[in-house]
């Protein structure tokens, strides 16, 4: 049974909006590589034009969605508080704890396979930058931005998301540089069991950081656009 999304026309409407509405709909971009996280704000069509994507092979393709994934579906259904908490369980602990393991798994990898054509030559530095600016995030949403916004529903509190919006600018770039460096994390032929490993691993980090900021971008950031004061 096909998935009815809710107009306006399909095309028109932002890739992060229909991300944060319809069910499966993030699989489907991540498939033909459409940023919905850091680039939701672009319509379906100029996404799709961008990548150079069949637009009748993406519209088919959201239109023949299931039930598929609710995961960005029931997000839209909790409130702030209940968002906020499992960001900071889900995303910020899953990439505290991935992060040290890929960076070690890289530099064992670079080092043993070095001569090889394939070799992820400076993804160990990449995801190094990745740890540091990251955590320094999401230090400050832990400290400054998620507090404020518990404390909006109490009293007026203005709260400022460009900041951040701007950094996960930054983090999107970075993914952008882990699959360039892995070639889409696509391991050559007899690769070993860490490299197996590093590549399975940093995919699913990717993965876990678009999600991460898809969820505050097209979900949480969007509940307090009426408080934000003009900068």
């Amino acid at each position: 049974m096909n998935t009815h999304i809710p107009g306006p026309e399909l095309w028109e409407r932002t890739v992060g909006d229909i991300a944060a509405t319809v069910p499966g709909a993030t699989a489907v971009f991540r498939k033909y590589k459409i940023d919905f996280c850091c680039n939701g704000d672009l319509t379906l069509d100029s996404a799709a034009q961008r990548r150079g994507v069949d637009p009748d092979a993406l519209e088919h393709a959201l239109e023949a969605l299931g039930s598929g994934d609710a995961g960005t579906a029931a997000a839209t259904e909790m409130s702030s508080d209940e968002l906020i908490d499992h960001i900071q369980s889900g995303y910020h602990e899953a990439h505290r704890r991935a992060l040290p393991e890929l960076i070690t798994l890289s530099r064992k990898v670079e080092a043993v396979h070095r001569e090889h054509p394939k070799v992820p030559a400076g993804l160990s530095d990449a995801l190094r930058q990745i740890q540091s600016e990251l955590e320094q995030h999401m230090a400050k949403e832990e400290a400054i931005l998620f507090p404020a916004m518990r404390q909006w529903a109490k009293g007026s509190v203005d709260i400022q998301t460009a900041e951040f919006r701007h950094e996960h600018d930054d983090q999107g770039t970075q993914l952008r540089l882990l699959e360039s460096l892995t070639d889409d994390f696509t391991l050559p032929e007899g690769a070993c069991r860490s490299w197996q490993a590093l590549y399975l691993g940093t995919a699913q980090l990717a993965e876990d950081l678009m999600e991460h900021i898809h969820l505050e971008n097209n979900v949480l950031f969007p509940r307090f656009a009426a408080t934000e004061s003009p900068v």
